[in-house]
């Protein structure tokens, strides 16, 4: 009785595990980006940021046909500039963000476009690259906290294939690197629009 029971509750964990894979409840993406951030000013310092772009991967899973979370890691490589009466300095830095978000399918699909929108949180860490010309002496890692929102749309091309378009914004305290001098003590925002692929298993 004991093999039979065993045998029968293995069958069934096994049907469980197929029924959960045939829905498909998981998705990995890959995205190239842009990361556009906006100016800031404050305490007689002035900050501008080079354009860049990077990538985005994720992992996404649906808990409803409403309602999933996702978390993902980006990264990017910027210069951040400085203006002062003290004179000019330049930090280039790699941005990696890591994220996590709750994404909310809307209620209407046209045709094999499906939207959506996201709000979540996490960290943008500035890791100065040390590169001459863009390294300020005593600049250090420095991570901020992010408030993270957006929107995007799936365009399905087959069950377990789509497309992906996004836009994310992202708010948190500008960096300065440990270094007071280049503290401005003001907020900024950055945009990162996207597009890549989506796997569905």
């Amino acid at each position: 009785m004991r093999p039979t029971a065993i045998m029968l509750a293995g069958f069934i964990v096994l049907l469980s595990l197929a029924a959960t894979a045939q829905e498909n409840r998981s998705e990995i993406s890959v995205q190239g980006t842009g990361f556009f951030t906006q100016d800031t000013s404050g305490q007689g310092i002035s900050r501008t940021t080079t354009e860049t772009g990077g990538f985005l991967v994720g992992y996404r899973y649906q808990f409803s046909r409403w309602l999933s979370g996702e978390a993902n890691y980006g990264y990017d490589r910027d210069t951040q500039r400085y203006f002062s009466t003290g004179g000019f300095s330049r930090v280039q830095s790699d941005v990696h963000a890591a994220t996590a978000d709750v994404v909310v399918a809307l209620p209407f699909a046209i045709a094999r476009l499906n939207p959506y929108v996201l709000g979540g949180g996490g960290s943008l860490v500035f890791h100065p690259t040390g590169n001459p010309g863009g390294f300020v002496s005593g600049a250090d890692t420095e991570a901020e906290g992010t408030f993270l929102y957006g929107a995007g749309v799936n365009y399905t091309l087959t069950k377990h294939l789509s497309l992906r378009a996004e836009y994310r914004g992202y708010v948190y305290k500008d960096a300065d690197f440990g270094i007071r001098a280049l503290n401005t003590d003001s907020w900024t925002h950055t945009a990162q629009p996207s597009a890549g692929i989506v796997f569905r298993f």
